[in-house]
């Protein structure tokens, strides 16, 4: 189990490998030497002048029925069949005019129930390790769809109640077809279900922003505006942290994921009443109101903003992590006030807007 002061450790040489800072000379009488025999040391290249990472091909097991169970995965997903009142869709808490985020600070599940945290963008959620939910619960798309399906997003209810489900799914005529040819003729079973919604999920892959274009050799992709603000994103506002590229969030693609305390849902709230985050999981206190950081893809459209939606704004989002986030028992010592002015805040969310997502969730014809 990661401890915070391990993470910690880990990404401040993160960061500071990636900072385009100036380094230090010595100075006289110093242990670097005597007057003039000290070498000043190279200047570390700004981001936006050296290598960037690129997106990595997502790694699929070999499958021959993959296309048939995307097929399948992508009209469930629109269904709203599926939930247990039949009045909520996966898509309904991930459409494509909030950013494919939620809409509402808390989502809204089945039967109209709000629930305790905000739904997020699910681009690249393939990717995730073992890491599916803000706390991580979770351990791939097919437990997560599992979650969300039986849980209070779906409503679908128990184990029992998700077999019937599934069942009453695959006897409707246009289905029918559609199960045989992902799954062969056997029985279908909840389990069938889930795989073909995880399916469909992982082909929700953004690799083809302006910073894509950018990290891959069209240095005309980023405006200058955007590529100060990349600049100050891998230097001095210390973004790279929390959201590392190319997944935009250092927790993507790590095993477990990674998880930090920014002190969101802590002010003013009795500790008895405070969301524990990934501290439930884990039941490490130094994970107390930890959450994982989500990718910033499609940041600039997907507000409201972090797990409990509690910020509306991209601009007032960005200047309390700047600022060094919420101050609580537990804060991430990752956090500290950057010190950043008016206009580095406007080249911060100019280069936020070159990891927007072009593409778009396609709602099918259903059976």
């Amino acid at each position: 189990m990661r401890t915070r002061s391990t993470i910690h450790a880990i990404l401040l040489t993160s960061t500071l490998v990636a900072c385009g800072s100036k380094t230090e000379t010595g100075s006289a009488g110093s242990a670097a030497g005597s007057v003039g025999s000290a070498k000043p040391m190279p200047v570390m290249p700004k981001a936006s002048e050296g290598p960037l990472p690129s997106m990595p091909a997502l790694e699929l097991a070999a499958d021959d029925k993959r296309d048939a169970k995307v097929t399948l995965g992508h009209a469930l997903f629109f269904d709203k069949r599926l939930s247990g009142k039949a009045d909520r869709a996966c898509y309904s808490c991930h459409q494509n005019e909030d950013g494919n985020g939620g809409h509402d600070p808390l989502a809204i599940g089945s039967g109209d129930k709000v629930l305790t945290r905000h739904a997020p963008v699910i681009w690249n959620v393939g990717y995730w390790k073992n890491a599916l939910y803000w706390d991580g619960r979770a351990k791939d798309l097919v437990a997560n769809a599992k979650g969300a399906w039986g849980g209070g997003n779906m409503g679908g209810g128990d184990d029992a109640a998700l077999e019937k489900k599934a069942a009453e799914l695959a006897a409707i005529a246009g289905y029918k077809p559609m199960f045989e040819a992902a799954f062969g003729k056997t029985e279908i079973k909840a389990q069938h279900v889930e795989e073909a919604l995880a399916e469909y999920e992982r082909t929700l892959v953004c690799k083809d922003t302006a910073y894509d274009k950018f990290a891959g050799g069209d240095k005309a992709a980023l405006s200058e505006p955007q590529k100060k603000g990349l600049d100050l994103f891998m230097g001095k506002a210390a973004c790279n942290t929390c959201h590392a590229p190319p997944f935009f969030s250092t927790a993507m693609g790590v095993e477990g994921g990674i998880y930090f305390n920014i002190g969101i849902g802590t002010k003013g709230v009795e500790e008895a009443k405070v969301d524990v985050g990934r501290m439930k999981i884990s039941n490490n206190p130094d994970e107390w109101a930890a959450f994982k950081p989500p990718s910033l893809r499609n940041v600039t459209k997907s507000a409201p903003y972090f797990h409990d939606g509690s910020v509306a704004k991209l601009e007032d989002a960005v200047r309390l992590m700047a600022g060094g986030g919420i101050d609580n028992k537990a804060k991430s010592g990752a956090l500290v006030n950057r010190q950043l002015s008016d206009a580095e805040i406007a080249d911060l969310i100019a280069f936020l807007g070159a990891i927007e997502c072009g593409g778009k969730l396609d709602e099918p014809k259903l059976p």
